[in-house]
């Protein structure tokens, strides 16, 4: 299952992904765990010291090999090249499984152990001042969308994203990329601001999106969510001495974190799992082309210098049973 977590800068949801992820594997389900946010926290929220963090290669700088890894032998794209962060598979394209091990993984992605299994992590990289007056963030998240685009997972299998904060998450197609997308929320205003703008914009799209309170500090703070939310609200999250340990460096065991919160990681990994059924491959790749070819005709065929609206694959629906070379 592919599931997002998003909300505004400081609502907490690279520490609510972080917990699910650790949750995730506490049951031994196998994990890719994503950093696509502007500030790469997830790697320090999972355990990691500064140092071991700052190593993580970023899946920016190893976008050629990428490229040249997912085109495979697809004989519509003519060169790695002219792939851009929309570029759907189509027949010879090689494809990710959360399972597997290919060069993708083993260039950008690395183990972290957690109580009860290891994750791997991949991470967009920091926004750094090189970057400013010469890129936006939004190239950065480029490579985590080309993966998804060529990821094939399973059941009780799952790739959690820590997606940039706010609405940025609409300046490509990624926010369609997801079984589930969790809003995380605060009881204020603008805690629910992003929560009525991810619902507009996604309107149109089929999004599954559920709100996941965080902060709530009693019965008042409840009722407001409810009332701006709806039925959109799944669960609310406490105060947790458990977090407050883990943001200082010291987190117990995973097995000692409070019950209520442990019951609202499980209410969540429930909502995930029941989306499995809900699975549209064909509805998912005409989103991919819907995407691709708005890319291609706003910039990408100029970029390249090639129309790209020749790499879709007109017979090609993405989905677990397809097969894709060695």
């Amino acid at each position: 299952m592919k599931i997002a977590f998003v909300g505004k800068g400081g609502s907490g949801k690279t520490t609510l992904s972080s917990l699910f992820v650790r949750h995730l594997a506490a049951t031994g389900a196998p994990v890719v765990a994503i950093d696509a946010d502007i500030n790469q926290h997830l790697g320090a929220a999972l355990g990691l010291d500064d140092a071991d963090a700052a190593a993580l290669p970023a899946l920016g700088e190893h976008l050629p090999l990428i490229k040249d890894h997912l085109r495979g032998a697809n004989p519509r794209i003519a060169s790695a090249d002219q792939m851009i962060k929309t570029t759907p598979p189509g027949e010879g394209s090689r494809l990710l499984r959360v399972r597997e091990d290919n060069p993708v993984y083993d260039a950008c992605a690395r183990p972290v152990e957690l109580d009860g299994g290891a994750v791997r992590l991949m991470v967009t990289g920091p926004f750094t001042d090189a970057d400013l007056g010469v890129a936006c963030y939004h190239s950065k998240t480029g490579a985590v969308e080309l993966c998804l685009n060529h990821l094939v997972d399973g059941r009780d299998e799952y790739v959690v994203v820590d997606m940039t904060a706010g609405s940025d998450s609409f300046a490509s197609g990624m926010f369609t990329r997801f079984d589930i997308t969790f809003l995380v929320a605060e009881p204020t205003r603008k805690g629910v601001s992003v929560y009525r703008q991810y619902k507009e914009y996604a309107r149109d799209y089929g999004v599954t999106l559920k709100v996941v309170g965080n902060k709530v500090q009693g019965q008042d703070d409840l009722d407001f969510l409810r009332d701006q939310v709806g039925d959109d609200l799944l669960v609310t999250v406490g105060h947790s001495d458990w977090v407050r340990a883990m943001e200082k460096g010291r987190p117990p065991r995973f097995e000692l974190l409070e019950e209520v919160n442990g019951r609202a990681l499980r209410t969540l990994h429930t909502a995930a799992d029941a989306t499995y059924g809900l699975r549209d491959w064909a509805r998912y790749t005409r989103q991919m082309v819907h995407f691709h070819l708005k890319n291609a005709h706003s910039w990408g065929n100029e970029r390249t210098g090639a129309d790209l609206a020749a790499q879709v694959d007109p017979g090609f629906v993405l989905g677990e049973e397809v097969t894709a070379p060695a």
